[in-house]
């Protein structure tokens, strides 16, 4: 004879057929709430503003003005140590060229930066994308 409770433990009642979330990224108990564009992932801000810890609309926030400046400058020596966010703070809405730590290297142009984060555009090609990072993945970078 099959112990029924422990079957039932796995399977809802009613035989399933039902809805069986939430699913990771749409809240609920246990599950992260969803992406950066749907207005609730911890300390990243939507863009143009959406989180109430990043930028507000008519405060400055969203996409830079324009394409980052022709050259990049000329970064310090890598060090064996994280970047501060507190240092990187001082680039917020500013052009900003970052090396990481597996020697990537691309402008960036910084919106938001938490306690290991910082969020904000990204220079792809011909155009921004919004983009976060763990600050302890830069290894060096330089404000205009």
């Amino acid at each position: 004879m099959q112990d029924h409770r422990f079957i039932s433990s796995f399977f809802p009642p009613g035989g399933g057929g039902g809805s069986i979330g939430p699913f990771p990224g749409q809240g609920g108990p246990g599950y992260p709430p969803g992406p950066p564009g749907s207005g609730s992932f911890p300390g990243f801000p939507t863009p143009g503003g959406g989180s109430s810890q990043g930028p507000q609309p008519g405060q400055g926030g969203g996409e830079p003005p324009g394409p980052p400046p022709g050259n990049p400058p000329q970064l310090q020596s890598v060090s064996a140590f994280a970047v501060d966010p507190g240092a990187i703070r001082g680039c917020l809405f500013r052009y900003t060229y970052l090396r990481l730590n597996n020697g990537e290297q691309f402008w960036f142009y910084p919106t938001f930066v938490g306690r290991h984060s910082v969020a904000g555009y990204r220079w792809f090609i011909f155009r921004w994308v919004y983009f976060g990072i763990d600050t302890r993945r830069i290894s060096a970078f330089q404000c205009v």
